[in-house]
């Protein structure tokens, strides 16, 4: 029987931090007021750099984090709301850029669980026997897409990328993963395409910006996380006392924290960066994960469960030994 593990990880970020107080200088906000509602401090944002630029550097440092020769990779998938073309796709241009050539490479779109729905896709195409190693990546320049004049939106989100490296094993280590969606009817979350366009007119494409019910994504999210952590140690014969550290998605640290309470886990198992980065959309589970293992919180053969929810609505959780 084929199962699956990881063999290394990488992350990136921008150079440039925008704090809370540098916010101030856009909209009426203090720090206190960003803190106390998300848990956030400061965040990096693109000045130069395209998503590609991000994915590819987080990609060079899985790479080398796993020891395998890059030319072993047969699967690359990116996880982004945030391509730098409508096409070709962020995948197929890391492709060339790693010199990887003639592999399965492709975007997907599951907003802030993209990497988690990667991971699901990667996994059983490696168990399917298809495929051997798989570069999976979460890369976003959310920049872009925020209104700067939206306090309630623009203080959340931030750039960056993470990716991971993994492959076919003899041991069971990426043991479960659950990935679903409930479509979003009432549009809480999202961000539109440019309208569509009358040929007499011809007029100029005008790209919009994300827009969200706080208070409903609350809702969802802090109901989604528990949930599916309850569900994947239920379906595992696990309890939360069998978990090492739960690594979610960094969207708010009130959600985290009420997740906490209601798995009756204690804050400290709970990985936090949130603070540092804001809510990097597909790129933060896989940027937590690999600041856990390169700080030595996450060690070799611990149990961990990362989750998260985003726009769709979907959310997504993985129960994996390291």
């Amino acid at each position: 029987m084929i199962f699956t593990k990881i063999l290394g990880t990488g992350s990136y970020v921008p150079e440039k931090i925008l704090t809370n107080e540098d916010l101030r200088q856009y909209v009426d906000t203090t720090d206190e007021w960003i803190t106390s509602r998300t848990g956030i401090k400061e965040r990096h944002i693109v000045t130069n750099e395209s998503t590609l630029d991000l994915a590819y550097n987080a990609s060079l440092r899985a790479i080398e984090a796993s020891g395998v020769d890059i030319s072993n990779i047969d699967l690359l998938i990116v996880a982004t709301v945030t391509s730098d073309y409508a096409f070709p796709g962020v995948a197929n241009l890391l492709q060339a850029k790693l010199g990887l050539e003639h592999i399965m490479a492709f975007d997907i779109n599951a907003a802030c669980s993209g990497f988690i729905y990667t991971m699901q896709i990667a996994d059983k195409m490696i168990k399917s026997g298809a495929y051997k190693t798989a570069l999976i990546v979460g890369a976003e320049t959310l920049s872009r897409l925020t209104d700067w004049r939206d306090r309630n939106t623009c203080v959340l989100f931030g750039d960056g990328a993470g990716a991971m490296v993994i492959a076919k094993s003899d041991k069971n280590k990426i043991k479960d993963i659950i990935t679903a969606s409930s479509g979003d009817t009432e549009m809480l979350l999202y961000c539109k395409n440019p309208d569509l366009k009358d040929p007499e007119v011809n007029a100029i494409s005008v790209q919009d910006h994300i827009h969200m019910n706080g208070t409903e994504v609350f809702k969802f999210a802090s109901r989604a996380m528990p949930k599916t952590v309850k569900q994947l140690l239920k379906r595992n014969n696990l309890t939360i006392e069998d978990v090492n550290y739960i690594i979610a998605h960094q969207a708010n640290l009130r959600i985290i924290d009420k997740s906490a309470r209601e798995l009756e886990m204690d804050m400290t198992k709970m990985y936090i960066n949130i603070d540092r980065f804001g809510n990097t959309s597909a790129a933060s589970v896989p940027i937590a994960i690999d600041e856990a293992i390169k700080n030595g919180i996450l060690k070799r053969d611990d149990l961990f469960v990362t989750v998260a929810f985003g726009g769709g609505l979907t959310w997504a959780g993985a129960l994996i030994e390291y």
